[in-house]
């Protein structure tokens, strides 16, 4: 059964390019986001691991860490992460578990239980390992996406869901289609009128279950 939003992930123990990590204590008091990959050295991924790293101060300044996974090696992760920076013009500081046998990728269902990688196997045959998964604190899937093989993913997306995500917790709010930092927001319909002027002040209500305001910035 595939990870619902606000199910717990689940809790490993892996080897990554930067040592042993236990994924429950890595995440901390943290956010995290976990992205997947079906093989090193290949040249969307390789992309993608860039756009990553070239990310790297807006992740910190949202109190957020970074971690990827491709079903090779150690010694694998270590040789291409020299082509991500390459590409990318800068380090890439964020570890890549090594999921040489598939446990995690079963774990997250980006592959079936009876998966196995085959000899001289190519990208093709872990395929479905190509999912982003934000997650909160509290340890809980809050945001999942899954690409095919031939669609990069947009980074920049990732990064605007996550601030919605993170506004909503704390500001007790819902962000509308298109939304961007700084943008109206939602006011949820379990609060009242009178609730929502003492605690977001000035709204407009489009319908009886749409209203909407500017949080101050």
């Amino acid at each position: 059964m595939g990870l619902r939003i606000n199910d717990t992930v689940p809790d490993f123990t892996a080897e990554t390019d930067q040592g042993t990590i236990n994924f429950h204590d890595w995440i901390g008091n943290s956010w995290a986001i976990l992205f997947s990959h079906p093989k090193d050295f290949t040249p969307v991924c390789t992309t993608e691991f860039s756009a990553v790293a070239q990310l790297a101060d807006e992740w910190a300044s949202r109190n957020t860490k970074v971690i990827g996974v491709s079903v090779d090696g150690v010694e694998e992760h270590k040789g291409w992460k020299g082509d991500i920076e390459s590409y990318a013009g800068t380090g890439a500081g964020f570890p890549i578990i090594a999921d040489e046998g598939l446990e995690v990728s079963k774990a997250f269902d980006m592959l079936p239980a009876e998966a196995y990688l085959p000899d001289g196997r190519t990208p093709a045959d872990s395929a479905t390992v190509r999912t982003v998964f934000i997650i909160g604190p509290d340890k809980q899937v809050k945001l999942s996406m899954t690409y095919p093989m031939n669609v990069g993913r947009n980074f920049a997306e990732v990064l605007r869901a996550l601030d919605g995500l993170q506004t909503a917790a704390r500001e007790n709010v819902a962000t509308p289609a298109n939304w961007t930092p700084g943008g109206d927001v939602v006011i949820p319909t379990t609060v009242s009128d009178e609730d929502a002027r003492a605690k977001y002040g000035d709204f407009t209500t489009h319908f009886p279950y749409l209203r909407t305001t500017r949080l101050p910035q």
